[in-house]
């Protein structure tokens, strides 16, 4: 069975920073192209930040650009995402999402969820003063 499952969110005053973690299981995670997206209140999904197989690609919105990172550990089978210098705009439930897709140097760069066919739970990210 496959599971994502997020964790890191919470509250944090605007300029703070969070790490978001997501474990995988129940499949080979070196085999597949992952992302983070992200929905705020009353608004649609909104693609944050995709990564490669094995990490040798890395896209993000322009939104996050400079601020957020994404990375994986295909050892521990992770995907990670460190955001720094949060903005009230960043409030959001966070999901991990697996590409289905699996070329080595794929990585998706949308929001549709036909580039994906599992999703975390989601983690919830507040900045707020």
């Amino acid at each position: 069975e496959v599971q994502l499952v997020e964790s890191g969110g919470g509250l944090v005053q605007p300029g703070g920073s969070l790490r978001l973690s997501c474990a995988a299981s129940g499949f080979t995670f070196t085999d597949y192209a992952m992302s983070w997206v992200r929905q705020a209140p009353g608004k649609g999904l909104e693609w944050v930040s995709g990564i490669s197989r094995r990490g040798q690609v890395i896209r993000y919105a322009d939104s996050v650009k400079g601020r957020f990172t994404i990375s994986r550990d295909n050892a521990k089978n992770t995907l990670n995402l460190q955001m720094n210098s949060l903005k009230p705009e960043d409030t959001a439930v966070y999901y991990c999402a697996k590409a289905i897709r699996g070329g080595l140097l794929y990585v998706s760069t949308s929001a549709d969820t036909k580039e994906y066919d599992y999703w975390g739970q989601g983690t919830q990210v507040t900045v707020s003063s």
